[in-house]
């Protein structure tokens, strides 16, 4: 029986520097945690509150809330039949779940506007490719419970503020307005009106979304459809005053902020749900799958699943994407570790466990070399692990009591005595601050 493997569409999250012929892959979880820090840090800044909803859900929330003519609903979905003969889906993504989480538990009972934050798992049955995974995480953001433009502006200035934070280049922001459903419905019959002397013409997908979805033609990827619809009829143009005023706003107060953005009429999101605002941020250096987050309002969602007339908007973002441009760019960090600790000998051995646990609970960060090899191949790990100092143990100094301190960036060693060492530790903290302030 062969070596099992993981599923096509999915991925191991390393947590070491691999070596690829020639090349180094840096430590995906490194970026994974970056992010994930930089995120919670500017997202606690601006009072978001954590929401965690179940990976899967009833295949109907899916079905109401994206639309069953979406090719999500339609396509992609990992759907099966539980015991009780009930039909679940693995969450394809996450705004239906917070949504239905916000009507079941009745936050709307708390007033205002909810500013709720997720991260986790999506399921997709795609055909996988570069930065599109069958299974893929998103961290998302939702402010449920506000019509105020202010609420597109926030939303989208804080997607800008983690990218910026977390290194990101080379992107650009795209912004347009789908309008109420009134508008929606207007622009969908002019399009179609349009697109139906073409129809030969389009790629097989855009015909099926003739009928179906027309307004997902508009984001084809086919060049002859892209060709034909460069002509056609500007949403923006069927806006009514109402939804042209707020779209104004938003587009005001991106201004005021110096976020940078370009119109794109043929931006519409893949999902049923949104009104109004939708929006992309995409990086020149992903090639196909250029999005690295989408969003914008969807005030009739909360409805549609049986709660009261709430307002909201929100975005997502894919983390494999942004491993995947933060790898090009080698923004990758080892964690900090203070020390490296190396022992030779059984006496030696023996007392590591001890000395590591006193330093950690006195908020040193220490990795015990635990290979019993040669001292040799041990200061070799040490020097790679990034450490700071090197605590070195042999049966002499475990027999007299002491430890070897070498700090592995100036050469320098000292001696410490193991019964002093609660007393010296004011002292290692502030040599390892001066060392890393050094770099």
């Amino acid at each position: 029986m062969g070596t099992l493997q993981k599923l096509t569409g999915t991925e191991d999250i390393l947590p070491i520097t691999q070596f690829v012929g020639q090349e180094i892959k840096v430590a995906d979880v490194g970026i994974w945690q970056r992010v994930e820090a930089i995120a919670r840090e500017i997202l606690h800044r601006a009072a978001y509150r954590e929401i965690r909803t179940p990976i899967f859900e009833q295949t109907a929330l899916f079905e109401r809330g994206i639309g069953e003519a979406t090719d999500v609903v339609g396509k992609e979905m990992y759907t099966f039949k539980d015991r009780g003969d009930r039909a679940l889906t693995l969450r394809p993504e996450n705004t239906a779940g917070v949504a239905r989480a916000y009507i079941q538990h009745s936050l709307y009972a708390q007033g205002g506007a909810q500013r709720l934050w997720y991260s986790g798992p999506m399921f997709r049955y795609e055909r996988p490719q570069k930065g599109r995974q069958r299974q893929f995480s998103q961290l998302g953001v939702e402010v449920i419970g506000s019509r105020d433009p202010r609420a597109d502006a926030e939303v989208i200035a804080i997607a800008t503020d983690i990218l910026q934070a977390v290194g990101l280049k080379n992107l650009s922001f795209y912004l347009n307005s789908v309008g109420n459903q009134s508008d929606r419905q207007a622009y969908r019959e002019a399009l179609v009106e349009y697109l139906t002397p073409y129809k030969d013409e389009l790629d097989a997908d855009s015909r099926d979304r003739l009928s179906r979805n027309p307004l997902r033609i508009l984001d084809s990827k086919d060049a002859k459809t892209q060709e034909i619809v460069q002509s056609a009829p500007s949403i923006l143009a069927y806006l009514c005053d109402d939804s042209r005023q707020h779209f104004d706003t938003v587009q005001q107060l991106l201004t005021d902020l110096n976020i940078v953005y370009q119109l794109n009429p043929c931006l519409v999101r893949g999902l049923d749900y949104y009104t109004h605002t939708a929006f992309e941020i995409q990086s020149a250096d992903l090639g196909a799958q250029a999005t690295v987050c989408g969003g914008g309002r969807y005030d009739g969602l909360i409805t549609e699943l049986g709660g009261p007339d709430t307002a909201a908007v929100g975005w997502a973002m894919g983390l494999e994407r942004l491993t995947l441009l933060l790898q090009q760019l080698q923004e990758s960090q080892p964690p900090e570790l203070d020390f490296y600790l190396v022992s030779r000998g059984e006496q030696a051995e023996g007392q590591t466990l001890a000395i590591a646990q006193r330093l950690r609970q006195a908020g040193f960060s220490v990795e015990i070399d635990l290979s019993s090899s040669a001292f040799g191949k041990q200061f070799k790990r040490a020097d790679r692990s990034g450490a700071v100092g090197c605590l070195i143990l042999g049966d002499s100094e475990a027999e007299h009591g002491t430890l070897q301190l070498k700090w592995l960036r100036t050469e320098e060693q000292q001696e410490l005595s193991q019964a002093d060492l609660p007393s010296a530790i004011p002292q290692l903290r502030q040599h390892i601050q001066q060392q890393r302030q050094s770099l």
